[in-house]
């Protein structure tokens, strides 16, 4: 389905899982020994979850640092950096015809037992009825002509609300969801 604004929401694709998984595969034999850990995030992680068709990864280094000697690798898969004002990760795009297919966040080790896209994906995963919800948010922001530089935001207070409610299940204190 085409939205106004340019943001494309789909129904879910079981091909996203394996789209993920060939992703990770390749990242893992072009930077060997580079991630720690790497998991499909975002939407396209939940199933049934109707999503912007874009394979959000997750990556853990020991420090951001290590990504830098492996950047020429990442360029050849096509993950190119990406600075959008985010300190705490690097961030790498992979564009095809200048429509994003994958974002690869690339983040501490240390820090990955709390991020929030971790927990939120686990949560909508173990929680249909919030999944949801948050799809049909998902769609009447889009459909209200929500452009792309303020969707994220527009769904802040939903995101917020289950990213909350997920933490306070695991122990873990309550901290913004909005990251720019």
């Amino acid at each position: 389905m085409s939205e106004p604004g340019g943001i494309h929401i789909a129904d879910y694709d079981p091909s996203w899982p394996q789209q993920a998984a060939t992703a990770i595969d390749a990242l893992r034999a072009a930077a060997p020994g580079l991630f720690l850990e790497i998991e499909h995030i975002g939407s396209t992680a939940v199933p049934g979850l109707a999503a912007k068709p874009v394979i959000d990864l997750m990556a853990a280094v020991h420090d951001l640092a290590h990504a830098a000697p492996h950047q020429a690798a990442l360029s050849d898969l096509g993950f190119h950096p990406h600075d959008n004002g985010m300190t705490d990760r690097l961030l790498y795009v992979r564009a095809e015809d200048r429509v994003r297919s994958h974002i690869l966040h690339v983040v501490t080790l240390e820090s990955w037992p709390t991020r929030n896209q971790r927990i939120f994906r686990d949560y909508l995963c173990a929680h249909p009825e919030d999944a949801t919800r948050y799809a049909q948010l998902k769609r009447a922001i889009v459909a209200a002509g929500t452009g792309p530089a303020e969707y994220a935001r527009a769904k802040t207070v939903l995101v917020q609300e289950l990213t909350d409610r997920a933490r306070s299940q695991l122990g873990l204190p309550s901290v913004p969801v909005w990251e720019k």
